[in-house]
């Protein structure tokens, strides 16, 4: 295992000065040789975007990493999508009110259609729904207390109808991609036409690589850039140099180390915005009862081994904020619970009170996860060894297999290193999603990695069910004291959104989520 950052402080700096430097050196090469279009830089209707993660499909049933959802939402659209404030906007509905408690009225705008001239109908909506729903392991899923159903009024219009009140629905059905029902099926869909601004003409699944161009029907204010070419870069180092070459425009995901190195060079500008993922690592809450691991207090006497204040200093460089709570402080009806505390001689005189010696736990996580993952990694694991406690890494790369370790139908581990999105911009949601585990969910592996606490999953239902925001506040902010008194993660943090980009491009505004709209942006000149 190489040596900690905390060890090496000027390594990856200077890895990444070094690349900058050379030019068109040998890191320049390496990134051509790997990562070039064949036509080298972009042209001059063309922007050219460099994830950090592979984008496998454009569909989001099964998984939505957050810069993934600018591309997906320029294919597919939803009713809503939330906006750089964090409150819904209407998009394929012209009209979403609340009638009663347990019912919506919605209305499709008029006229809308999808790339290929046919029109949305209202089926399509209800067939998404019931698609999202039958997905096994969804990342949507979680999200919602109970999937609401569509009674059709006329050719345009219709009810959504749930069982018990879901005060938020407007929020929520922005992470519905409605699709031709014909062809939607409870499965991320690697083909098929959307009603976005652009449409794919290009795809390949296994390199991460699409190109999208115009959609020459939109129903709407027809995008400023003819194409887009979508690639994954895995190597931030090449992701910096192609962004400085010319080779990209936009870069996401980005470093402090990054963003320093490339802020005030000709030709590039950084983008920020605060945001509402919460990074974690998580315990598994599927070990058996006779697990130390098992025991809060093993949990907690853990996370004073973990020196926060220097991996958000020294490693991710003031690029983000330590949680004070169990979700990020943004979001609407998120408060403080407590603060994570560094003192390795009480994590060790904790574990030996509690008896517990020579403990060896497993972290897992997937490559591209969060910014600098594998450097907040191997320092954790020395910041454990220091108190008594054997970690070993073990990383997945992108599009592997990690799922199934996180269902825990695959291989043993302890912690789990893994970003969560509040796509909504609510507490409620995420706090449904990671920490509202019922028995049922749990037999299909559904729950937040067994996180299983039915007076917590109580409390979040009736805040989900609750229409006065005063007294949901209240039932949220009582869960979310429970949650911490469980002792969910070792450490936790709250990253900004940052990106880089050529400054011939204009118009991102970037939002917290981590994404912005692909088609208001345009080019100079």
């Amino acid at each position: 295992m190489t040596k900690d950052f905390l060890a090496q402080p000027f390594s990856r700096r200077n890895l990444l000065r070094s690349s900058l430097l050379l030019g068109a050196g040998l890191a320049v090469g390496t990134a051509a040789a790997g990562c070039a279009t064949p036509t080298g830089r972009p042209g001059p209707t063309t922007v050219s975007l460099a994830l950090n993660r592979s984008l496998v499909t454009l569909d989001n049933k099964l998984l939505q990493y957050d810069a993934a959802l600018t591309v997906q939402r320029a294919v597919r659209q939803a009713l809503t999508e939330i906006d750089q404030n964090l409150r819904p906007r209407l998009v394929l509905a012209d009209e979403f009110r609340l009638t009663s408690p347990t019912q919506w009225y919605v209305r499709l705008r008029p006229g809308i259609h999808y790339s290929d001239g046919s029109p949305v109908r209202v089926d399509d909506v209800a067939t998404a729904l019931k698609m999202y729903s039958q997905v096994d392991g969804s990342f949507v899923g979680g999200f919602f207390p109970e999937w609401p159903t569509v009674v059709q009024i006329d050719e345009t219009s219709f009810r959504l109808n749930t069982q018990r009140p879901v005060p938020v629905l407007d929020y929520l059905m922005s992470n519905i991609l409605i699709t031709p029902a014909a062809a939607n099926r409870p499965e991320d869909l690697q083909s098929g036409v959307g009603t976005g601004p652009y449409v794919v003409t290009a795809a390949d699944r296994g390199s991460g690589t699409y190109t999208l161009v115009r959609n020459e029907k939109y129903w709407g204010t027809a995008p400023h850039v003819e194409s887009v070419q979508v690639r994954f870069m895995p190597d931030e180092t090449s992701r910096v140099v192609a962004l400085r070459s010319g080779e990209i425009d936009v870069i996401d995901s980005i470093t402090p180390d990054s963003a320093d190195q490339i802020a005030g060079l000709s030709g590039v500008a950084i983008d920020r915005a605060d945001g509402v993922r919460l990074n974690q690592l998580f315990y598994n809450f599927r070990k058996p009862p006779n697990s130390p691991m098992a025991d809060a207090r093993v949990r907690r006497a853990l996370t004073y081994a973990i020196d926060g204040p220097s991996l958000i200093d020294n490693v991710l460089q003031g690029s983000a904020t330590a949680s004070r709570g169990v979700i990020p402080l943004r979001l609407d009806g998120a408060i403080e619970t407590g603060e994570y505390v560094y003192d390795p001689d009480r994590a060790k005189a904790e574990l030996n009170k509690l008896g517990v010696r020579d403990l060896q736990i497993k972290i897992i996580w997937e490559s591209g996860e969060f910014a600098a993952d594998t450097d907040i990694m191997e320092s954790v694991v020395q910041m454990l060894s220091a108190v008594g406690v054997r970690a070993t890494l073990q990383q997945f790369e992108p599009g592997g297999d990690i799922a199934q370790w996180r269902q825990g139908k695959a291989g043993d581990w302890d912690v789990l290193g893994n970003g969560y999105p509040s796509p909504t911009g609510l507490a409620l949601t995420i706090m449904q999603g990671m920490y509202a585990g019922t028995p049922e969910k749990e037999a299909t592996r559904d729950t937040y990695h067994g996180f299983l606490f039915p007076e917590i999953t109580a409390l979040i239902t009736q805040a989900s069910e609750e229409a006065d925001p005063a007294r949901r506040a209240t039932l949220l902010a009582d869960a979310q004291r429970r949650v911490w008194d469980t002792c969910p993660m070792m450490w936790s943090f709250v990253p900004k959104a940052v990106l880089g980009r050529r400054t011939r491009i204009e118009g991102i505004a970037l939002r917290p989520t981590n994404s912005y709209d692909l088609s208001a942006i345009s080019l100079k000149g």
